[in-house]
């Protein structure tokens, strides 16, 4: 991720939020799900708490998405390991939390093909950009790791600490200049990637092209139904931002040759009955447990 793709292979699939289509959005529920999706890539929001502690939410306030109220900027990280992250999603996901990074990181440990796109929500201080780069170094995830942010002013900021960091630029939209701008910031920053929303490719299709001109991928965002897949696959994308990485990754599968698929899960699936029924007749085979992600402790 971040180096020049393969454009005979498909896109990445980058899970929004985590699957946050069938798990509340930014708790390791939604990670782990994502992963076992399919999902190539995680993407998540980091803000900063009071304490300097590194917390996987989108909004600047926890009200949309937990039982509290307030800023994350005016809580500690202790403060927000209390509040319910999940029922507001569905009473089977009472009880998650909101995750810190460090959290994120361990999960990625346990998946060792599995990649992350971080966004920096807003202007980080150099102490805030510091302590996410001390989390990825840490966890040994930097070669795992695509920093993203709107703020040019933070990029900067990542690219100070860590020449090495590989980082994206968000954007909403971009001028009619857009490959030249693309070009300064790959000079100026080393950014590996332009990542604008999906509008922008449907309104400018030949914004794919230039910015590949311009030595940049693009991780086009938020893209759901199969009609965009269509159209910004077409166009060359390198990777899609999704809340269905499932969805995405069975579409994808689907357009691949018959002789490049991987075998039938469903024809394996029959093989192993029949080779269990041979083995041992009426017997059930027991249940496999599903780990559960472990929160750190705040």
């Amino acid at each position: 991720m971040g180096e020049r793709r393969d454009t005979t292979a498909p896109p990445l699939v980058i899970a929004h939020r985590g699957y946050s289509a069938v798990a509340p959005e930014n708790t390791l529920a939604a990670f782990e799900a994502a992963l076992r999706a399919g999902a190539d890539v995680v993407e998540t929001d980091l803000r900063p708490a009071a304490d300097g502690q590194v917390v996987l939410v989108h909004d600047a306030e926890v009200d949309a998405t937990t039982d509290g109220r307030g800023p994350v900027g005016g809580l500690t990280a202790a403060d927000l390991a209390h509040l319910d992250a999940g029922s507001w999603f569905s009473g089977a996901y009472r009880g998650q939390r909101l995750p810190l990074l460090a959290d994120l990181l361990d999960l990625l440990a346990e998946h060792p093909g599995a990649r992350l796109l971080l966004e920096l929500k807003e202007v980080w201080t150099p102490e805030q950009v510091a302590a996410v780069l001390r989390q990825v170094h840490r966890a040994r995830a930097a070669d795992r790791v695509v920093l993203q942010s709107f703020e040019l002013l933070t990029l900067r900021r990542v690219r100070d600490q860590a020449p090495r960091v590989r980082l994206a630029v968000l954007v909403d939209d971009l001028p009619a200049d857009a490959a030249a701008r693309a070009r300064v910031l790959r000079r100026d920053l080393g950014v590996v990637a332009c990542n604008p929303g999906a509008a922008a490719l449907v309104t400018r299709p030949g914004l794919v092209a230039d910015l590949h001109g311009a030595g940049l991928q693009v991780w086009p965002w938020t893209v759901d139904a199969p009609a965009l897949w269509e159209h910004v696959v077409g166009l060359g994308v390198d990777g899609v931002i999704t809340n269905r990485p499932d969805g995405l990754r069975g579409w994808l599968e689907a357009r691949r040759p018959r002789d490049e698929r991987p075998a039938d899960p469903s024809a394996l699936l029959l093989t192993a009955l029949a080779q269990r029924s041979r083995a041992d007749r009426g017997g059930c085979p027991p249940p496999v447990p599903v780990p559960v992600p472990a929160l750190r402790s705040a």
